[in-house]
């Protein structure tokens, strides 16, 4: 029985690769060095990849075994997820990703001292975060935490848990909020 071989839309796009970085294809991983790091992605066995030129391709690979049609949808879902991955590593080595913190309330503050962040959000005690390896903290001014990293789940996870330390609250606002996010305020109860 044969099967056309075709992939999801996200997966047809082929990735393009700007200039200064460099694509490496050794069994079923791909090596990506680009100005700002280097990292490698782990393919899917139902995945091949091809590089030609400036762009990346990605489709379902033929030759795999267990490729029938009633698996077929999962396995042109795989083919999306592995573009977006790759398209994720190739934009971080080549420019990176970044997150903006707010601190709102009273005293609220934050500093960035090396590799720990200071923060200082209305507890009786200053709160210090450990960065983690392969993430840069600025603090710009007292209010603002800048997250900057090659690898985007990472920036995600650090900025959500430098959240999580006082997400804000819905009576005044006040607490550690993504740079553009809005806010739902509750009406107080009245006497």
């Amino acid at each position: 029985m044969a099967i056309s071989i075709t992939s999801s839309r996200i997966g047809r796009k082929p990735v393009a690769v700007p200039a200064g970085v460099e694509l490496k294809l050794q069994d079923q991983t791909l090596s990506i060095k680009g100005p700002k790091g280097q990292t490698s992605v782990d393919l899917h066995p139902f995945v091949q990849v091809a590089i030609e030129k400036n762009e990346v391709k990605v489709q379902i690979n033929p030759e795999a075994q267990g490729v029938t049609r009633a698996r077929f949808k999962l396995y042109r879902s795989i083919v999306g997820t592995v573009r977006a991955n790759i398209y994720n590593v190739i934009h971080g080595v080549s420019q990176g990703f970044e997150r903006k913190l707010t601190l709102v309330g009273v005293g609220y503050r934050a500093q960035a001292k090396g590799k720990v962040l200071s923060l200082s959000l209305g507890y009786s005690h200053p709160t210090d975060f450990e960065v983690p390896a392969g993430i840069t903290i600025e603090t710009p001014s007292q209010t603002e935490i800048i997250i900057k990293g090659t690898c985007k789940r990472l920036v995600g996870l650090v900025a959500s848990k430098i959240r999580k330390i006082r997400p804000p609250e819905p009576y005044k606002g006040k607490g550690v909020r993504y740079a553009n996010e809005v806010i739902e305020i509750k009406e107080t109860k009245k006497k």
